[in-house]
C-alpha cells in the first residue's frame, strides 16, 4: 500500500517513488530545476513560497517544496517531532 508524505500546503508525494531529497541551494540542484522546466518534468508544490527542497522521483519527476530537507526527511522516516505546522513555513 502506498504511503503519502505531506510536502507542504496539503501537497502529497508517494514515499515509494522518492529517490532523493536535496537542498535547492547548490548549483547542480539549480541546473536540474532548470532542466526540469525545459523538459516538463518539474512539479512546483511551493505555493509561491521560496523553494527549499528538491525531491527526485524514480520516474524522473522533479518536485519542488517550500519545506526544509530535514523536515521532509523526518516526515519520510515517520518522526513526529519533525512535523511542523505549514503556516509557519
Amino acid at each position: 500500500m502506498a504511503k503519502l508524505m505531506n510536502i507542504g500546503f496539503g501537497n502529497m508525494v508517494n514515499t515509494d517513488k522518492i529517490v532523493s531529497i536535496i537542498s535547492s541551494d547548490s548549483a547542480p540542484a539549480k541546473r536540474m530545476i532548470a532542466k526540469g522546466k525545459d523538459s516538463d518534468t518539474l512539479i512546483d508544490a511551493t505555493q509561491g513560497r521560496r523553494t527549499k527542497s528538491v525531491i527526485f522521483t524514480e520516474n524522473n519527476k522533479i518536485i519542488l517544496s517550500a519545506l526544509q530537507p530535514e523536515t521532509l526527511a523526518g516526515r519520510f522516516n515517520g518522526n513526529v517531532s519533525e512535523v511542523e505546522d505549514d503556516a509557519k513555513e
